[in-house]
C-alpha cells in the first residue's frame, strides 16, 4: 500500500468512543484525508482535521459519492443496545450491507474494507478463551446481530453473483469489552467502586474477561487494515491475557487511592436489575445500558478471548497495561467532570 500521506479513509461512526479513536489514530499516521460520516453533532470529532459527510448508512447517494476516490473504510458505526430485534437488524446488518453495496458502486478498487463485530457474537463457547474458529452461538440481540452480520457478508446478494467477501478486500475484527477515555459504559462500575462498592457477578475470580484499551484497539484496526495478509480473515483484538475482575477492582482502587468492598451479584439477581432497568428506561423514553439484552451476555455469553492470531499476522501487540490504562480512563474521567 502507498505511504498515508497518499490516502483518503472513510469512516463511519467516528463520532462515537471507538470510532473517535480511530479517526485519531489516522490522522496521528498522517492519513492525508479522513472522511467521517457525520449525522447531526460531530461529537468528538469538532476539533479534529476531518472531512464531515452529513446523512446516515440509508442515504445511499450520499454514500456514493463520500466513497469516490477512498482507498480503505473503516465500519464503526453500529448500536450496542436497542429495544428490539428489528433495531439491531436494521443498524447492524442492513447498514452494513448498504455500505457495501455502495463501495460495490463508487470505490470497487479500494483496499480494504475493515468491519468491526463484537465478542458478542460469540455468545456461549465451550472454550474459556475464544479463538476465531470457535463457533458463533450468541445470546443476546446485539450478539445475533453481529453474528448475522457477518453472516451476510459471505452471503451472495440477490443483484449480484458473488457475496461481498468474494468481491471486496474485507477484514472483520471482534472487539472484547472496550474502555478508555469517553466510553460511558463501564462508568457506572468506575463510579460504583469510588462509592467503596465493587459490583461484580459471580464473585471477583469467577470468570475472567478481556478488557482492551481503546488506543490499543484503535492501533490494532488500523494494523489489520493495512496489513496484505489480513484480507479475508477474521481477528479478535483484545488484551494481552484475561483479567479477572478482582485486577480491574485492584487498578480502579490503586487510581483512585481508594477501597471498595466486593459485592458479588448473583446472576438471576442482575437479570431481574436489568428487567426493572429496562422497564425505567420505557417509562423514561430511554434504553439503559444495563438491560435484559446485556445482562444475558453478562450472565452467558463468553467473556475472553485469544488475540494470538492477529500477533502472528500483524505483529497485534497491545502496549498499555491494565493499571496504567485504568489510570489513564479515570483521570479523564475526573478532568471531564464525568467521575
Amino acid at each position: 500500500m502507498a505511504s498515508y500521506a497518499e490516502r483518503t479513509a472513510f469512516v463511519t461512526g467516528g463520532t462515537g468512543f471507538v470510532g473517535s479513536h480511530l479517526v485519531e489514530e489516522l490522522l496521528h499516521r498522517g492519513m492525508d484525508e479522513v472522511r467521517c460520516l457525520v449525522r447531526t453533532d460531530p461529537k468528538w470529532l469538532s476539533d479534529l482535521n476531518v472531512t464531515p459527510v452529513h446523512g446516515d448508512l440509508s442515504d445511499v447517494e450520499v454514500l456514493w459519492e463520500a466513497l469516490d476516490g477512498v482507498d480503505e473504510v473503516y465500519h464503526v458505526a453500529g448500536r450496542t443496545r436497542a429495544p428490539t430485534e428489528d433495531a439491531f437488524y436494521e443498524a447492524n446488518v442492513q447498514a452494513t450491507l448498504n455500505l457495501l453495496g455502495a463501495v460495490q458502486h463508487a470505490a470497487p478498487d479500494l483496499d480494504r474494507v475493515l468491519v468491526t463485530s463484537s465478542l458478542a457474537a460469540v455468545g456461549r463457547c465451550h472454550d474459556d478463551v475464544a479463538t476465531e474458529e470457535v463457533p458463533l452461538r450468541p445470546v443476546s440481540m446485539y450478539g445475533r446481530s453481529k453474528a448475522q452480520m457477518e453472516q451476510a457478508l459471505r452471503e451472495r446478494p440477490e443483484t449480484t453473483p458473488e457475496s461481498y467477501a468474494e468481491t471486496l478486500p474485507l477484514t472483520v475484527v471482534r472487539p472484547p469489552a472496550v474502555y478508555g477515555p469517553r466510553d460511558r459504559d463501564i462508568l457506572d462500575f468506575f463510579r460504583a467502586v469510588k462509592r467503596h462498592v465493587c459490583p461484580i457477578v459471580g464473585g471477583g475470580s469467577a470468570r475472567t474477561l478481556s478488557l482492551v484499551h481503546v488506543r490499543d484497539l484503535a492501533t490494532g484496526m488500523v494494523d489489520a487494515a493495512r496489513h496484505p495478509g489480513a484480507r479475508g480473515e477474521t481477528y479478535f483484538l483484545g488484551s494481552a491475557r484475561p483479567h479477572a475482575w478482582n485486577e480491574v477492582k485492584q487498578a480502579a482502587t490503586a487510581a483512585l487511592d481508594t477501597w471498595a468492598v466486593t459485592l458479588p451479584v448473583p446472576g438471576p439477581l442482575l437479570g431481574a436489575v436489568g428487567a426493572m432497568a429496562e422497564a425505567w428506561g420505557w417509562a423514561t423514553g430511554a434504553h439503559p445500558p444495563l438491560n435484559r439484552d446485556k445482562t444475558r451476555e453478562i450472565r452467558h455469553a463468553c467473556t475472553a478471548c485469544s488475540s494470538e492470531k492477529a500477533a502472528r499476522d500483524f505483529d497485534y501487540d497491545p502496549s498499555i497495561p491494565l493499571d496504567d490504562g485504568v489510570a489513564r480512563t479515570l483521570r479523564w474521567y475526573e478532568e471531564h467532570g464525568w467521575l
